[in-house]
C-alpha cells in the first residue's frame, strides 16, 4: 500500500467515524460501513498481500491451521484503544460524508473496543467482514424497540423466544438487550453459548457464563450437549444453524428452561419452515408438536435508514413483527398453518403483537423515518399506503384546529 495503515489504525478509526463494519477485499480499498451505508477510505485498492498483512495481524495463532484448512474462521478480537495513536490526516472517505473523525481521537472512547471478525478466501486471496460491537449494552429505549420486547425479556420464565432477521439487522444487539434485563431484574443463572462472543456481561442480579465456540468448546452441539447439567435458567444460543442445535434448543425449553436464540430469516411465518428445514420428513410432526408446546414469542427485525433530525442523530431504527405465542398460534404451528401467521399477527394487536406494516406506519407517524424510506421496505405497501391515509388525515385535522384555535 502506497499509504500503508495498520490494522489496528483501521480499527481504531472505526470508533471515529462511526462505522459499524469494516470490509477488507482485494482490488479495493478498506471500506466502512457507516449508517447502512458503504464508505470506501481514500486509500489505494489492496493487493492480495496488503489483505493478508492486514488480517493475519489479528488472526489467533490457535486459528490460523483452522483458517489454511477452511478457508473461512469467525473470531473476537479486541483493541486498547488509549494506546493507539490516530493518523487521521490523509485518511479520508470517499463522498465527503462522515469524512471527519472526532477532534481529540480518544475523547469518550473506551479504553477496550471489540470486534466480531468472519476472515475468508475468495478469488485466491484474503478477505474480511469486522464488525465493531458497542462496548456498552444499549436499552430497549436506546435501540427504539417497541415495549413488547422489554415485556418479553421481563416475564417469561421457560420456552424458546427467537429474534430472527436478515444479517447486519441488530439481532444480537437486540438478545443483548434482553439479556442484559434479565441480568439487572431476576437472579438467575445465564449460560450463553457464542460464536464469538459478543457483548460482555458483567454480573448484576443474576450470575453468567459465557462460552465462546472454538475457544471455550469446540462447537454448538457439544456445548449443548451438557448445557442443562449446568444448572442454567436462562440459555442463549447464538445462532440456530443446524439440526442438533435446533433440537437441543427445543429441547431444553421444553424442560422450564428458558432458551434466547437467534436464526436467518426475514420475518416471523418464514422462522418456522426453516426450523422445519433442518429435520427429515419423518421427524417434522414430531417437531412441530415440540416447537408448538415451547414457542414463547418470535421477534423479527430489520432496520432501516433513520430521519437523523428526529432521532437524535442515530443512523438507523428498527421495523419490527412480534408474535407471540397464543391457543391459536400454538395450533397453526401444530397443524402447519404457517401462512395464516400473519393474519393471526393483524388481528392480535392489542395482545401486543406487531406487523412490519403497522410497524413501519408508528416510524412515519413519529418521523424517524421518511414515508419514502418506509414505502421502500414495505412488505404490503397497499396495506402501508392505506394506514398511512390515516395518519395523514389525522395530521392535517390536528393542523386545521391548530389554524382555527381549536374552534369548529
Amino acid at each position: 500500500m502506497a499509504h500503508y495503515i495498520s490494522i489496528k489504525q483501521l480499527l481504531f478509526n472505526m470508533g471515529q467515524y462511526g462505522a459499524s463494519d469494516l470490509h477488507i477485499k482485494v482490488g479495493l480499498p478498506p471500506t466502512f460501513r457507516i449508517n447502512g451505508r458503504l464508505k470506501p477510505l481514500g486509500l489505494p485498492p489492496l493487493t492480495p498481500g496488503d489483505a493478508e498483512k492486514l488480517l493475519m495481524e489479528i488472526i489467533p495463532e490457535t486459528l490460523k491451521k483452522k483458517f489454511e484448512e477452511k478457508g473461512d474462521i469467525d473470531f473476537s478480537t479486541f483493541l486498547d484503544t488509549k494506546t493507539i495513536i490516530a493518523k487521521s490526516k490523509g485518511l479520508h472517505l470517499d463522498e465527503g460524508e462522515n469524512g471527519q473523525p472526532e477532534e481529540d481521537p480518544t475523547a469518550g472512547a473506551s479504553s477496550v473496543d471489540r470486534f466480531r471478525c468472519n476472515v475468508y478466501r475468495a478469488g485466491g486471496g484474503m478477505h474480511g467482514a469486522i464488525r465493531r460491537i458497542n462496548p456498552d449494552i444499549p436499552t430497549f429505549d436506546s435501540l427504539k424497540l417497541p415495549p413488547i420486547y422489554d415485556k418479553i425479556a421481563s416475564e417469561s420464565h421457560e420456552g424458546l423466544v427467537l429474534v430472527v432477521g436478515v444479517t447486519g439487522s441488530g439481532k444480537s444487539t437486540t438478545l443483548a438487550c434482553m439479556l442484559e434485563r434479565i441480568n439487572s431484574v431476576r437472579s438467575e443463572n445465564i449460560i450463553t453459548i457464542e460464536d464469538p462472543v459478543e457483548f460482555h456481561f458483567t454480573p448484576k442480579k443474576s450470575i453468567i457464563s459465557q462460552r465462546e465456540i472454538g475457544i471455550d468448546v469446540p462447537s454448538y452441539s457439544e456445548a449443548l450437549r451438557f448445557v442443562v447439567r449446568q444448572d442454567p435458567d436462562v440459555i442463549f444460543i447464538g445462532e440456530l444453524r443446524d439440526h442438533d442445535t435446533v433440537l437441543a434448543a427445543i429441547q431444553a425449553a421444553e424442560t422450564g428452561h428458558l432458551v434466547f436464540a437467534s436464526m436467518h430469516t426475514a420475518d416471523t411465518m418464514q422462522a418456522f419452515s426453516r426450523i422445519i428445514e433442518f429435520f427429515p420428513q419423518s421427524e417434522r410432526e414430531f417437531i412441530r408438536s415440540a416447537l408448538s408446546n415451547s414457542i414463547q414469542a418470535v421477534c423479527a427485525q430489520r432496520l432501516l435508514p433513520a430521519n437523523k433530525d428526529s432521532t437524535g442523530g442515530s443512523g438507523v431504527v428498527p421495523a419490527t413483527e412480534v408474535l407471540l405465542a397464543n391457543a391459536v398460534v400454538r395450533e397453526t404451528i401444530r397443524e402447519g398453518e404457517d401462512a395464516d401467521i400473519p393474519a393471526i399477527i393483524n388481528s392480535s394487536t392489542s395482545d401486543g403483537m406487531r406487523s412490519f406494516t403497522k410497524s413501519l406506519a408508528e416510524l412515519v407517524e413519529k418521523d424517524w423515518v421518511t414515508m419514502a424510506t418506509a414505502m421502500e421496505y414495505a412488505p404490503n405497501r397497499e396495506a402501508l399506503s392505506s394506514i398511512l391515509k390515516g395518519v395523514e388525515v389525522r395530521a392535517s385535522t390536528l393542523t386545521g384546529r391548530i389554524k382555527s384555535g381549536g374552534k369548529h
